[in-house]
This record gives C-alpha cells, structure tokens and sequence, in this order.
C-alpha cells in the first residue's frame, strides 16, 4: 500500500483556503506537493465539474514534474467528499 510520503503531488479541492491548510496539516503533506499550480482560488472552482478540473491539473503536474504519484480530492457536494490516487 502506499502512504502519504509516496505520494509525489497533491490537489485538494479549494473551495475554502482555511480548509486545505487544516487538510495538509492533519496529514502531514509536503506544502511542496500541494497544488502546484495553485489551487481553486487561483485556478477555478467550476460547479459540477471540481473533479475534472482537478484530476486535469494533477495529470498535467505529474507529466510536467516528472511525478510518478498523485492524490486528489473532491468536494461531491453537501458535505460529500472523494479522494483519488493516480499513478503516471
């Protein structure tokens, strides 16, 4: 299995910026890792389409970067939430 320190990037979902701070704090991650292009605030939250945007900028970021490992996360709405590793 794989833990947080295999995990080369992540995107967590941005709808509020207090959220992802807590988020990276309670697991641990790397704020090297973290949205590496920026997250929500700076890129876009589109409703209804938070994952594709999401899983784009990660795809794009692990090819970019050279990255093996990504970990992202999504609102699903009312409270809802999903995560998701990707592997390049």
């Amino acid at each position: 299995g794989l833990g947080i320190s295999d995990i080369d990037l992540v995107e967590i979902n941005e709808a509020f910026a207090v959220q992802v701070i807590g988020s990276a704090r309670e697991l641990n991650i790397d704020e090297d890792k973290l949205n590496v292009s920026g997250g929500a605030i700076a890129l876009g939250h589109p409703f209804g389409m938070t994952g594709a945007r999401i899983t784009a900028t990660l795809l794009n970021n692990l090819t970019t970067h050279d990255k093996q490992f990504g970990l992202e996360t999504m609102c699903v709405g009312g409270g809802q939430g999903m995560a998701m590793v990707l592997e390049r």
